[in-house]
C-alpha cells in the first residue's frame, strides 16, 4: 500500500476528474461531513425482498457481482455488512482483458467499476445485499453516472452467477418498481456474470484507508452512516477488508 504522500499525487493525475469535482464543492462536503443527517436523507430504505435465495442452509461460499458507480464506496458500503467474507474492487461486463483503471475511465471498454462481494449465506442472503445495494449503496435511478461521475463505467448493473441469483433480482427489481419507491425508474443493468478483474491495489480498501479523502468524505462516508442507520442488524462496526484477508 502506498504512502498518505503518495496516494495524493497519484490521485492528483489519475482521479483529477473525481478530485477538482469534488475540490469544487468542498465547503458543501464540509457541511455534509459535520451535517451527516443531511446526507441520510438521500438514502431509501427498500423493502426486504419478496422472494430471495433458499440455500442458506447449504452453507460454503457464495459471490455477488455488484455494478453502482464508484467502487471506493460500493467496497467500503459491503466491507461493514455482517457475513461479508471479501470485497474485491474490480471491472466487469465489458469485452476487453485485464483492463486498467485509465482504460476503463476512457469508457471504452465496457466494463464497470464493480465489486465482488464473497459471503456466508447463512448469515446474509443474496436479496439482502440487494436491499443494500438499492437502499444505500448507489441511487439504482441514474443512468450511466452517480454523483460526479459520468460514463458507462459508472452504471448500475447486476452480474448475476447463476438462474437463481438472476430470478432474485429479476423478482426484486420488478418488486420496487411496482412500490415506487424511488424518484424515477431503476436503470439497473441485469446480465449474467462473464469475467472479473481486480483493480489495482491502491484502490483496495480505499475508504478505509483515506477517510479524509475529499471524494470520500462527500460521496461515500454518508453511505456508511446510512448502512448503520438503516440496517443495525446487519451493520459491523469493524469492516473486513482485502488486507485482512
Amino acid at each position: 500500500m502506498q504512502s498518505s504522500s503518495a496516494t495524493w499525487q497519484k490521485g492528483l493525475k489519475r482521479f483529477g476528474r473525481r478530485f477538482f469535482a469534488v475540490m469544487l464543492a468542498l465547503p458543501i462536503a464540509y457541511v455534509a461531513w459535520h451535517t451527516v443527517g443531511r446526507a441520510q436523507e438521500a438514502a431509501v430504505l427498500a423493502p426486504p425482498p419478496a422472494v430471495d435465495s433458499s440455500d442458506a442452509a447449504s452453507g460454503g461460499e457464495e459471490t455477488a457481482v455488484l455494478a453502482g458507480g464508484c467502487f471506493w464506496g460500493m467496497q467500503g458500503v459491503f466491507e461493514h455488512v455482517k457475513g461479508v467474507k471479501q470485497v474485491l474492487s474490480g471491472y466487469s461486463g465489458g469485452t476487453v482483458k485485464d483492463p486498467g483503471y485509465e482504460l476503463v475511465s476512457s469508457g471504452s471498454t465496457g466494463h464497470a467499476e464493480s465489486v465482488q462481494i464473497k459471503f456466508d449465506p447463512r448469515q446474509v442472503s443474496y436479496g439482502k445485499l440487494l436491499q443494500v445495494f438499492f437502499s444505500v449503496a448507489h441511487n439504482p435511478t441514474e443512468l450511466d453516472r452517480q454523483g460526479p461521475d459520468s460514463g458507462t463505467q459508472y452504471r448500475s448493473a447486476i452480474f448475476y452467477a447463476n438462474d437463481q441469483q438472476k430470478h432474485v433480482a429479476a423478482a426484486y427489481v420488478a418488486q420496487l418498481q411496482a412500490a415506487r419507491i424511488f424518484s424515477g425508474p431503476i436503470v439497473t443493468e441485469q446480465t449474467p456474470f462473464a469475467t472479473f478483474y481486480a483493480a489495482e491495489g491502491y484502490h483496495q480498501d480505499f475508504l478505509i484507508n483515506h477517510p479524509d479523502y475529499p471524494y470520500i468524505v462527500y460521496n461515500d462516508l454518508p453511505k456508511i452512516a446510512n448502512l448503520k442507520r438503516l440496517f443495525p442488524d446487519l451493520y459491523r462496526d469493524k469492516p473486513v477488508t482485502v488486507s485482512s484477508n
